[in-house]
């Protein structure tokens, strides 16, 4: 096996690996994620974007400053930046609205479709085509992605809708996380994960010439 228990518990310090590790054996082969370097791809996107398996829902407890930061299309000046700072569902219904089939700010579509699961599925457009292809009602979906199974299944999904191996077949980090991302944040941080996690799932194995 490429991915064991003993080797995920070096790859994580979450308290709940087990479980994780559980869920993301069982569907890897489904999703053929079969190879050293999709496994540490996929793992290490999926560590990044929740915060090493903490967060399986985006949070958005952001200060003014970071808001004009990260931020800055829909944040272009302090003040408005301040009247926004430390409410996530505002936030959130702000910076998702009006895209990825949202509506606009004042629906509440940001907030109740924002991140969820371990790579962060965003949006009602991504919500809706996840229930479908699950058999699951729309409603039903974002309890789900909070749980162990759905947070980790969605991220296969995801993975597999948008033919993610191609990049991870390449060790093409930078096209990979702006699959994922739609830029390069964090792309230091999932460049050094991909480093930790290959060679720790290439201990003791030996290539054949």
């Amino acid at each position: 096996m490429i991915l064991t228990l003993e080797k995920f518990s070096q790859i994580t310090k979450n308290e709940n690996y087990k479980e994780w590790y559980d869920v993301f054996s069982r569907l890897m082969p489904e999703y053929e994620i079969d190879t050293h370097v999709r496994v540490a791809c996929f793992l290490s996107q999926c560590a990044h974007e929740s915060g090493d398996f903490k967060f399986t829902k985006e949070n958005l407890n952001y200060r003014w400053e970071s808001l004009r930061r990260v931020f800055p299309k829909y944040f272009p000046n302090d003040a408005l930046a301040k009247q926004y700072a430390r409410q996530p569902e505002k936030i959130a219904n702000r910076v998702y609205a009006n895209r990825m089939g949202n509506g606009p700010e004042s629906s509440g579509d940001g907030w109740r479709y924002r991140g969820r699961g371990v790579i962060q599925l965003t949006g009602r457009n991504n919500y809706q085509a996840f229930a479908n292809d699950n058999g699951m009602a729309l409603s039903e979906v974002s309890d789900y992605l909070e749980t162990f199974e759905g947070a980790a299944k969605s991220a296969f999904w995801y993975w597999d809708k948008n033919k993610l191996n191609r990049f991870a077949d390449d060790v093409d980090l930078e096209g990979l996380t702006k699959a994922i991302n739609g830029g390069y944040n964090g792309l230091q941080d999932r460049i050094d994960k991909y480093n930790d996690i290959i060679e720790i799932l290439l201990q003791d194995y030996e290539r054949k010439e």
